[in-house]
Order: C-alpha cells, then sequence, then structure tokens
C-alpha cells in the first residue's frame, strides 16, 4: 500500500495512469461494457464502482485543460432513458480534487463512443453495474 493512494486504484491501474501521456485518455467501464473487444489493455477492478474510481483518480490525473470537454460519456439509445444519478455520482466524485461541471461532458452515440475506445490507451473495466455507467476521461498537463 502507498500513502495518498485510494485504496481502488491497484498497481496495474496506477502504472497505466502513469503511462499516459497529455491527450491519451482511459475508460471507466461498467461491468457490462465489452472491455476485451475494443481495447488491448484492460485493466479489471471487479466489484469497484466507477465513482469510487473516479474519487481515486481526480487526485492523481489532471484532465486535459485544452478541450471544453475532456469528459466523455454514451448518449441513450433510443428509447432508453439515462439515470441522471449516474452523472451526478461521477462529477461529485472528480470534484473531490478538480472542478468539473455538466457542460465538461460530451455525450456520444453508442457506436461513435465504441470507436473512440478504440483510440483508449486503456479501458478499466469496474464493478459498476448503472446502465450507461462509461466514462471516457481525456489526461492533460500535471502541473507541477
Amino acid at each position: 500500500m502507498l500513502k495518498g493512494i485510494h485504496p481502488a486504484i491497484s498497481p496495474s491501474l496506477l502504472a497505466a495512469l502513469a503511462e499516459m501521456g497529455h491527450g491519451d485518455e482511459i475508460l471507466l467501464a461498467d461491468a457490462h461494457f465489452p472491455a476485451h473487444s475494443f481495447c488491448s489493455k484492460v485493466i479489471r477492478t471487479d466489484g469497484v464502482t466507477v465513482d469510487t474510481l473516479l474519487a481515486g483518480i481526480a487526485p492523481l490525473f489532471q484532465l486535459d485543460q485544452y478541450v471544453e470537454q475532456p469528459l466523455v460519456m454514451m448518449q441513450a439509445v433510443p428509447g432508453d432513458a439515462l439515470d441522471p444519478q449516474v452523472e451526478e455520482r461521477y462529477l461529485q466524485a472528480l470534484n473531490s480534487a478538480t472542478q468539473v461541471e455538466t457542460h465538461h461532458i460530451e455525450r456520444m452515440e453508442r457506436f461513435t463512443f465504441y470507436e473512440r475506445v478504440k483510440q483508449c490507451y486503456a479501458a478499466v473495466l469496474s464493478g459498476e453495474t448503472a446502465k450507461y455507467g462509461n466514462i471516457i476521461i481525456k489526461k492533460g498537463v500535471t502541473d507541477v
């Protein structure tokens, strides 16, 4: 264990976060997401929710300050509805270390989102069970 590192952040996740450069993206996927189909580097965090991961990552990770929307979530498929509490939980977790609001989130159509995931540095397959509980975060330049 390391001091100052959230216990939900595994050594492999910590290594991936450190290896990423500015502009790289990482997917925090819900338990239903076909991560292995879209990303060659998959880190499993079974039983850990995405908001818990975000709370652990937020103090370690500068969001990209050069883009208007450093966060990406999936739009609901026609006929489905988004649960607004999912986005609220994620923003609250991130706001423990940084200032983000709803306008920092880009909503993307399902298949466009899948294509975006193919470009992610890694996918973290979590234990999140909320529908549409996936979020891509873009790394920025860390203030030293």
